[in-house]
């Protein structure tokens, strides 16, 4: 099973964008994650072509399941 952790800002021109870990640690809660979240801002840590990060829209796991056919 593949999991990833989406996380989606939007920046300074309002354009939503996507931060997207592999296999994140287990037990993850909605807290920490928004605080990290929060700390991406704060910390200005990433920054796209269209400005940097301003505002937390929300944040998702998903998990996926492979199964080899042949």
């Amino acid at each position: 099973m593949k999991k990833v952790l989406e996380m989606h800002f939007r920046n300074e021109t309002g354009k939503e964008v996507t931060i997207l870990v592999n296999d994140p640690k287990d037990g993850l809660t909605a807290a920490a994650v928004s605080t990290v979240m929060q700390n991406i801002i704060t910390k200005n840590i990433f920054s796209t072509a269209s400005g940097d990060l301003v505002q937390i829209v929300s944040a998702q796991l998903k998990s996926t399941d492979f199964s080899e056919l042949a």
